[in-house]
């Protein structure tokens, strides 16, 4: 199994290209099963969920073609274009080996409802930042007419006659549940309202495509989405939206490591609320051309609050890396986390390293260290791993970070733009 090795203490200096959302081309990839026409996105990273996905549309019938992706260069608009067709549904369902890799695959069921009537997905089960059920899913597809059943652990659901347009009322913000319920609308007899819906820009960015498609969807950005069903959709191209939480992981680590780096294919206005909190650390944000500058070059970092919530909120995929950046800046700093019940994972891994944090209930108070020390580590999911780097890449010594497949699900290439910067820092592969 490999680790990541870094030795700190060197302020990173260059340009990193910030790839296309992961969190937005996965629903994206699935959409292809709403039409047996081509589906073209550009800007998909090169990512391990993004294959799992693409393993699982090629179970359910999906052709999937990627031009050679040696060489090319995210965020500087030639990443290459990922196609998809789904001529006909061959297959309905999502096994358990697939699903238990990647929660993500979930929102296959919306569209394998809506074209082909049936779905039969495995729960997914539990996650190591919470158990993050899916029953929000199936009462927003019941409300379209799906018929549900829960048997020897999968989602059996059914809608032989086709889906009706219906009103969805989540009770609290779910981004699957809104992604799940907005595909199985768009094919739905009628006029479908989801209420509460999520706002986080990969939703606008999948209800874009899907316009793009042929669907009719009112109210993009929204809590409050209204979808006119259509017979049938098209095939489009769509380029992926830029990763604001790849934009945030390396905003912090300009600023954990007092460096400068220019994030170019980043966007400001995806990431406010993270810039808002760099700023009022001490660090300097800028837009500039075609991305964002970020600077910490002769200031000390200051400790500042912050409580994880729903888009426009801060987001709970930046809380371990700002975290890391906290257990350096001057003063206490209180972080509260409000959408998973168990992302304090990293905390322990820190203090390891140095770090002075005291958990309390969903409350996690930092005080700052003067120094960080190398120390060995171990990831235990996607942001705890990356959070983990951040604090190697300004600790003294060296720091192994340990099961680093975490990584490869959420980063593309983080050793080589790290390095191009400035870090020392390499994978080691393990005999």
């Amino acid at each position: 199994m490999d680790s990541i090795s870094i030795r700190g203490g060197r302020p990173l200096s260059g340009t990193i290209p910030i790839g296309g959302a992961k969190n937005a081309a996965l629903p994206l990839m699935a959409a292809c099963l709403l039409t047996e026409d081509p589906l073209e996105l550009s800007n998909v990273p090169d990512l391990v969920d993004i294959a799992t996905m693409g393993k699982l549309l090629g179970e359910l019938g999906a052709e999937i073609e990627r031009p050679d992706a040696e060489g090319h260069d995210a965020g500087r608009g030639n990443a290459p274009v990922l196609r998809l067709q789904a001529r006909q549904i061959t297959a309905t369902e999502a096994p358990y080996d697939l699903v238990r890799r990647m929660r993500a695959s979930v929102v296959v069921m919306g569209p394998l409802l809506a074209r082909a009537g049936r779905a039969r997905v495995s729960l997914p089960g539990g996650c190591a930042i919470g158990t993050r059920p899916v029953d929000l899913h199936l009462k927003a597809l019941e409300a379209l007419g799906a018929e549900i059943e829960l048997k020897e652990g999968y989602i059996e659901a059914r809608a032989p006659n086709g889906l009706t347009g219906g009103h969805v009322l989540f009770p609290k913000v779910t981004v699957g549940g809104t992604e799940n319920a907005l595909m199985a609308a768009v094919l739905a007899r009628g006029e479908t309202v989801i209420t509460n819906a999520a706002r986080e820009p990969e939703i606008t960015d999948l209800a874009q495509c899907l316009a793009a498609m042929g669907a009719k969807i009112d109210g993009l950005g929204t809590d409050t989405l209204k979808v006119s069903g259509v017979d049938q959709l098209s095939g489009c191209r769509h380029r992926v939206l830029p990763d604001r939480i790849e934009t945030g992981t390396y905003a912090a680590a300009a600023a954990i490591t007092g460096g400068d780096l220019t994030l170019t294919g980043a966007r400001a206005d995806l990431i406010e609320s993270v810039i808002g909190l760099l700023q009022r650390a001490g660090v300097e944000v800028t837009e500039q051309g075609d991305g964002l500058k970020v600077s910490r070059a002769n200031c000390d970092l200051r400790g500042v609050d912050s409580m994880t919530e729903p888009y426009p909120g801060f987001p709970t995929d930046m809380q371990a890396q700002i975290m890391a950046l906290m257990t350096v800046a001057k003063g206490a700093a209180m972080i509260t986390e409000t959408i998973f019940e168990n992302r304090f994972m990293h905390v322990p891994e820190l203090c390891r390293m140095g770090a002075d944090i005291n958990v309390h209930g969903r409350s996690a108070i930092v005080r700052g260290v003067g120094k960080l020390s190398g120390a060995p580590v171990m990831a235990t999911d996607l942001r705890a791993s990356v959070s983990l780097v951040l604090a190697g890449l300004a600790a003294e010594g060296e720091t192994r970070v340990n099961r680093v497949y975490h990584l490869d699900r959420g980063y593309e290439r983080l050793e080589e733009k790290l390095a191009a910067c400035g870090a020392q820092i390499a994978r080691v592969a393990e005999a």
